[in-house]
Protein backbone atom coordinates (compact mmCIF):
# COMPACT_ATOMS: atom_id res chain seq x y z
CA UNK A 1 0.00 0.00 0.00
CA UNK A 2 1.31 3.53 -1.15
CA UNK A 3 1.64 6.22 1.91
CA UNK A 4 2.38 8.72 -0.41
CA UNK A 5 1.96 9.13 -3.85
CA UNK A 6 2.45 12.96 -5.74
CA UNK A 7 2.16 13.02 -9.50
CA UNK A 8 3.43 16.38 -11.02
CA UNK A 9 3.89 17.85 -8.23
CA UNK A 10 4.89 21.38 -8.13
CA UNK A 11 5.46 24.99 -6.13
CA UNK A 12 6.21 27.85 -7.55
CA UNK A 13 6.48 31.63 -5.79
CA UNK A 14 6.17 34.63 -8.14
CA UNK A 15 8.03 32.32 -10.92
CA UNK A 16 10.39 30.80 -8.69
CA UNK A 17 9.85 26.85 -9.19
CA UNK A 18 10.60 25.12 -5.78
CA UNK A 19 9.10 22.14 -6.46
CA UNK A 20 9.13 20.85 -9.99
CA UNK A 21 6.79 18.60 -11.39
CA UNK A 22 7.86 15.46 -8.43
CA UNK A 23 6.57 11.69 -8.80
CA UNK A 24 7.08 10.01 -5.79
CA UNK A 25 5.52 6.65 -4.68
CA UNK A 26 6.47 5.72 -0.86
CA UNK A 27 5.35 1.87 0.36
CA UNK A 28 3.60 1.87 4.22
CA UNK A 29 6.24 1.14 6.56
CA UNK A 30 9.24 2.55 4.56
CA UNK A 31 12.05 5.10 5.67
CA UNK A 32 12.28 7.11 2.92
CA UNK A 33 15.19 10.37 2.51
CA UNK A 34 15.09 13.16 0.15
CA UNK A 35 18.37 13.81 0.13
CA UNK A 36 19.87 17.13 -1.20
CA UNK A 37 21.47 20.51 -0.60
CA UNK A 38 19.28 23.42 1.00
CA UNK A 39 17.13 25.21 -1.20
CA UNK A 40 16.48 22.28 -2.83
CA UNK A 41 12.92 22.02 -2.62
CA UNK A 42 12.56 19.31 0.09
CA UNK A 43 11.11 21.66 3.28
CA UNK A 44 8.63 22.77 0.12
CA UNK A 45 7.22 19.28 -0.82
CA UNK A 46 6.87 18.35 2.69
CA UNK A 47 4.85 21.42 3.43
CA UNK A 48 2.70 20.62 0.30
CA UNK A 49 2.59 17.23 1.50
CA UNK A 50 1.54 18.41 5.25
CA UNK A 51 -1.07 20.71 3.92
CA UNK A 52 0.95 23.80 5.02
CA UNK A 53 1.45 25.09 1.35
CA UNK A 54 -1.00 24.20 -1.62
CA UNK A 55 0.82 22.58 -4.85
CA UNK A 56 0.45 25.11 -7.83
CA UNK A 57 -0.02 22.55 -10.06
CA UNK A 58 -0.28 18.26 -9.48
CA UNK A 59 -1.59 16.50 -7.38
CA UNK A 60 -0.89 14.35 -3.89
CA UNK A 61 -2.45 11.80 -1.79
CA UNK A 62 -1.11 11.02 2.18
CA UNK A 63 -2.56 8.19 3.48
CA UNK A 64 -4.76 7.56 0.95
CA UNK A 65 -5.85 11.11 1.26
CA UNK A 66 -6.28 14.40 -1.45
CA UNK A 67 -3.96 16.74 0.48
CA UNK A 68 -5.85 19.95 -1.64
CA UNK A 69 -9.67 18.24 -1.36
CA UNK A 70 -8.92 16.56 2.65
CA UNK A 71 -6.70 18.21 4.45
CA UNK A 72 -8.40 17.78 7.69
CA UNK A 73 -8.34 14.18 6.90
CA UNK A 74 -4.36 14.54 6.18
CA UNK A 75 -3.01 16.16 9.45
CA UNK A 76 -5.27 13.49 11.65
CA UNK A 77 -3.13 10.99 9.65
CA UNK A 78 0.56 12.72 10.10
CA UNK A 79 3.38 13.59 12.77
CA UNK A 80 6.24 16.42 11.71
CA UNK A 81 8.94 17.76 13.21
CA UNK A 82 10.01 21.12 11.53
CA UNK A 83 13.37 21.87 11.04
CA UNK A 84 13.11 24.77 13.01
CA UNK A 85 12.23 24.36 17.24
CA UNK A 86 8.64 24.32 18.05
CA UNK A 87 8.22 23.40 21.60
CA UNK A 88 7.15 25.99 24.34
CA UNK A 89 10.34 26.37 26.43
CA UNK A 90 7.60 27.20 28.94
CA UNK A 91 5.88 23.91 29.67
CA UNK A 92 7.69 20.67 30.93
CA UNK A 93 8.40 17.53 28.55
CA UNK A 94 5.07 15.84 29.82
CA UNK A 95 3.10 19.17 29.43
CA UNK A 96 4.12 19.91 25.85
CA UNK A 97 3.18 16.14 25.36
CA UNK A 98 -0.58 16.15 27.01
CA UNK A 99 -1.37 19.79 24.88
CA UNK A 100 -0.49 17.88 21.70
CA UNK A 101 -2.76 15.25 23.15
CA UNK A 102 -5.63 17.72 23.80
CA UNK A 103 -5.21 19.24 20.40
CA UNK A 104 -5.76 15.86 18.52
CA UNK A 105 -8.76 14.96 20.61
CA UNK A 106 -6.72 12.61 23.02
CA UNK A 107 -8.89 11.50 26.20
CA UNK A 108 -7.43 12.02 29.70
CA UNK A 109 -6.66 8.56 29.92
CA UNK A 110 -5.71 8.25 26.57
CA UNK A 111 -3.16 10.79 26.71
CA UNK A 112 -1.60 10.03 30.14
CA UNK A 113 -0.62 6.42 28.73
CA UNK A 114 0.73 7.33 25.62
CA UNK A 115 3.05 10.12 26.95
CA UNK A 116 4.21 7.61 29.20
CA UNK A 117 4.89 4.91 26.26
CA UNK A 118 6.59 8.02 23.82
CA UNK A 119 8.80 9.07 26.77
CA UNK A 120 10.15 5.36 27.30
CA UNK A 121 11.14 5.50 23.63
CA UNK A 122 12.87 8.76 23.71
CA UNK A 123 14.49 7.71 26.41
CA UNK A 124 13.03 11.08 28.85
CA UNK A 125 10.99 9.32 31.11
CA UNK A 126 13.21 10.82 33.68
CA UNK A 127 12.72 14.25 32.33
CA UNK A 128 9.23 14.30 32.31
CA UNK A 129 8.61 17.27 34.67
CA UNK A 130 11.58 19.47 33.62
CA UNK A 131 10.68 22.34 32.03
CA UNK A 132 12.30 22.30 28.48
CA UNK A 133 14.09 25.49 28.97
CA UNK A 134 16.65 23.37 30.72
CA UNK A 135 16.95 20.71 27.95
CA UNK A 136 19.63 20.10 25.63
CA UNK A 137 19.18 20.64 22.11
CA UNK A 138 19.43 16.64 21.45
CA UNK A 139 16.97 16.29 24.24
CA UNK A 140 14.32 18.66 22.60
CA UNK A 141 14.56 16.92 19.52
CA UNK A 142 13.34 14.15 20.96
CA UNK A 143 10.97 15.16 22.47
CA UNK A 144 9.77 16.96 19.21
CA UNK A 145 10.08 13.59 17.39
CA UNK A 146 7.80 11.81 20.89
CA UNK A 147 5.51 14.41 19.99
CA UNK A 148 5.41 14.14 16.22
CA UNK A 149 4.00 10.49 17.27
CA UNK A 150 1.43 10.80 20.45
CA UNK A 151 -1.49 10.28 18.79
CA UNK A 152 -0.39 7.17 16.91
CA UNK A 153 0.12 8.81 12.85
CA UNK A 154 0.27 6.55 10.10
CA UNK A 155 3.14 8.69 8.28
CA UNK A 156 5.93 10.65 10.28
CA UNK A 157 7.63 13.71 8.18
CA UNK A 158 11.16 14.69 9.69
CA UNK A 159 12.63 18.12 8.64
CA UNK A 160 16.46 17.85 8.29
CA UNK A 161 16.31 16.07 11.97
CA UNK A 162 19.86 16.24 13.14
CA UNK A 163 20.44 19.52 12.15
CA UNK A 164 23.18 21.64 14.31
CA UNK A 165 23.72 18.64 16.50
CA UNK A 166 26.60 16.98 17.42
CA UNK A 167 27.77 13.53 15.77
CA UNK A 168 27.02 11.69 19.19
CA UNK A 169 23.79 12.99 19.54
CA UNK A 170 23.48 12.63 15.86
CA UNK A 171 23.69 8.48 16.10
CA UNK A 172 21.45 8.85 19.30
CA UNK A 173 18.30 10.26 17.17
CA UNK A 174 19.07 7.65 14.51
CA UNK A 175 18.65 4.89 16.67
CA UNK A 176 15.57 6.60 17.66
CA UNK A 177 14.72 6.86 14.46
CA UNK A 178 15.01 3.46 13.08
CA UNK A 179 13.02 2.05 16.45
CA UNK A 180 10.11 3.58 15.13
CA UNK A 181 9.77 2.94 12.30
CA UNK A 182 9.86 -1.04 13.33
CA UNK A 183 8.70 -0.88 16.37
CA UNK A 184 5.66 1.75 15.93
CA UNK A 185 5.66 0.63 12.43
CA UNK A 186 5.53 4.32 10.88
CA UNK A 187 6.06 5.24 7.63
CA UNK A 188 8.74 7.90 7.79
CA UNK A 189 10.07 10.42 4.87
CA UNK A 190 12.75 12.61 5.90
CA UNK A 191 14.95 15.46 4.58
CA UNK A 192 18.66 15.88 4.95
CA UNK A 193 21.73 17.01 3.57
CA UNK A 194 23.57 14.98 5.48
CA UNK A 195 24.83 11.76 3.24
CA UNK A 196 25.95 9.69 5.89
CA UNK A 197 22.32 9.85 7.47
CA UNK A 198 20.69 9.30 4.40
CA UNK A 199 22.74 5.97 3.61
CA UNK A 200 22.32 4.82 7.19
CA UNK A 201 18.75 5.27 7.79
CA UNK A 202 17.12 4.57 4.72
CA UNK A 203 16.16 1.68 2.56
CA UNK A 204 15.49 4.20 -0.24
CA UNK A 205 16.60 7.76 -1.30
CA UNK A 206 15.59 10.35 -3.19
CA UNK A 207 18.20 12.87 -4.51
CA UNK A 208 16.68 15.77 -5.17
CA UNK A 209 18.32 19.17 -6.80
CA UNK A 210 16.60 22.35 -8.15
CA UNK A 211 13.25 20.99 -7.07
CA UNK A 212 13.55 17.89 -9.09
CA UNK A 213 13.92 14.36 -8.04
CA UNK A 214 17.38 13.49 -9.81
CA UNK A 215 17.79 9.48 -8.74
CA UNK A 216 16.24 7.44 -6.67
CA UNK A 217 16.99 4.15 -5.12
CA UNK A 218 18.68 1.93 -2.61
CA UNK A 219 21.72 3.94 -1.01
CA UNK A 220 23.80 1.16 -2.39
CA UNK A 221 22.42 1.03 -5.58
CA UNK A 222 22.68 4.54 -6.19
CA UNK A 223 26.87 3.77 -5.09
CA UNK A 224 27.01 1.40 -7.10
CA UNK A 225 26.33 2.89 -10.30
CA UNK A 226 30.21 4.74 -9.94
CA UNK A 227 31.70 1.51 -10.62
CA UNK A 228 35.00 2.52 -8.78
CA UNK A 229 37.04 3.94 -6.08
CA UNK A 230 36.79 7.64 -6.04
CA UNK A 231 39.95 9.93 -5.90
CA UNK A 232 40.06 13.54 -5.11
CA UNK A 233 42.79 15.68 -5.94
CA UNK A 234 43.29 19.63 -4.97
CA UNK A 235 45.43 20.70 -7.97
CA UNK A 236 45.73 24.23 -9.91
CA UNK A 237 44.04 24.77 -13.17
CA UNK A 238 41.67 21.15 -12.78
CA UNK A 239 40.57 21.60 -16.09
CA UNK A 240 43.43 20.98 -17.74
CA UNK A 241 44.19 17.98 -15.56
CA UNK A 242 40.90 16.68 -16.24
CA UNK A 243 41.24 16.63 -20.27
CA UNK A 244 45.08 14.67 -19.37
CA UNK A 245 43.01 12.21 -17.05
CA UNK A 246 40.04 11.36 -19.40
CA UNK A 247 42.77 10.21 -21.93
CA UNK A 248 43.77 7.60 -18.94
CA UNK A 249 42.40 4.38 -18.87
CA UNK A 250 42.16 3.37 -15.47
CA UNK A 251 39.77 6.74 -15.26
CA UNK A 252 36.09 6.30 -16.01
CA UNK A 253 34.79 9.73 -15.12
CA UNK A 254 35.81 13.35 -14.02
CA UNK A 255 34.62 15.86 -12.62
CA UNK A 256 35.56 19.49 -11.23
CA UNK A 257 34.33 21.04 -8.41
CA UNK A 258 35.62 24.57 -7.48
CA UNK A 259 39.50 23.71 -7.36
CA UNK A 260 39.12 19.92 -6.80
CA UNK A 261 39.25 17.03 -9.34
CA UNK A 262 36.63 13.83 -8.08
CA UNK A 263 38.01 11.41 -10.65
CA UNK A 264 35.95 7.34 -10.82
CA UNK A 265 39.13 4.98 -11.26
CA UNK A 266 39.75 1.30 -11.20
CA UNK A 267 41.98 0.65 -8.77
CA UNK A 268 42.48 3.42 -6.79
CA UNK A 269 45.31 3.04 -4.68
CA UNK A 270 47.77 1.77 -7.36
CA UNK A 271 46.18 5.20 -9.94
CA UNK A 272 46.84 8.07 -6.97
CA UNK A 273 50.51 7.78 -7.60
CA UNK A 274 50.51 7.86 -10.93
CA UNK A 275 48.44 10.93 -11.16
CA UNK A 276 50.61 12.96 -8.85
CA UNK A 277 53.17 11.66 -11.37
CA UNK A 278 51.16 13.40 -14.47
CA UNK A 279 50.65 16.39 -12.56
CA UNK A 280 54.24 16.81 -11.29
CA UNK A 281 55.86 16.04 -14.70
CA UNK A 282 53.57 18.92 -15.89
CA UNK A 283 55.01 21.39 -13.37
CA UNK A 284 51.86 21.17 -11.19
CA UNK A 285 51.53 20.56 -7.12
CA UNK A 286 49.12 18.41 -5.46
CA UNK A 287 48.02 20.36 -2.89
CA UNK A 288 45.69 17.79 -0.75
CA UNK A 289 44.39 13.93 -2.49
CA UNK A 290 42.04 11.30 -0.80
CA UNK A 291 40.87 7.72 -2.34
CA UNK A 292 37.87 6.75 -0.71
CA UNK A 293 34.97 4.31 -1.72
CA UNK A 294 31.92 6.01 -3.51
CA UNK A 295 29.68 8.02 -1.13
CA UNK A 296 25.94 9.74 -1.70
CA UNK A 297 28.07 12.75 -1.71
CA UNK A 298 29.30 11.66 -5.19
CA UNK A 299 26.43 10.58 -6.62
CA UNK A 300 25.06 14.14 -6.45
CA UNK A 301 28.24 15.18 -8.00
CA UNK A 302 27.88 13.09 -10.62
CA UNK A 303 24.26 13.96 -11.80
CA UNK A 304 24.91 17.77 -10.66
CA UNK A 305 28.66 18.32 -11.12
CA UNK A 306 28.90 19.88 -7.68
CA UNK A 307 29.01 18.90 -4.00
CA UNK A 308 26.38 19.18 -1.16
CA UNK A 309 27.02 21.63 0.72
CA UNK A 310 25.05 24.18 3.22
CA UNK A 311 24.04 27.57 1.42
CA UNK A 312 23.12 30.46 3.52
CA UNK A 313 20.24 32.34 2.79
CA UNK A 314 18.97 32.78 -0.88
CA UNK A 315 16.38 30.15 -1.53
CA UNK A 316 15.94 29.16 1.69
CA UNK A 317 15.25 32.54 2.87
CA UNK A 318 12.51 32.98 0.02
CA UNK A 319 10.74 30.04 0.80
CA UNK A 320 10.46 30.57 4.52
CA UNK A 321 9.37 34.19 4.06
CA UNK A 322 6.85 32.52 1.14
CA UNK A 323 5.64 29.57 4.34
CA UNK A 324 5.34 32.35 6.69
CA UNK A 325 3.21 34.98 4.50
CA UNK A 326 0.54 31.64 3.51
CA UNK A 327 0.21 30.99 7.38
CA UNK A 328 -0.98 34.22 8.41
Amino acid sequence: MRAIFTNGLTREFNGLTAVDHVDLQIEKGELFGLLGPNGAGKTTLIHMLCTILPPTEGTAKVAGFDVYKEPDSVRTSIGIVFQDPSLDNRLTGKENLDFHGRVYGMSKTLREKRIDEVLKLVELEDRASALVETYSSGMKRRLEIARSFMHHPEIMFLDEPTLGLDPQTRRKIWEHIQMLNKQEKITILLTTHYMDEADYLCGRVGIIDHGRIIALDNPKKLKDQLEGDIVSLEVPQPKKYAEIFQRRKYVKEVKIVGDYLYLTVTGGEKAVPKMIDIVARRGGKVRSVGCRSPTLEDVFIRYTGRGIREEEGGIKEQMRAHVRAHMR
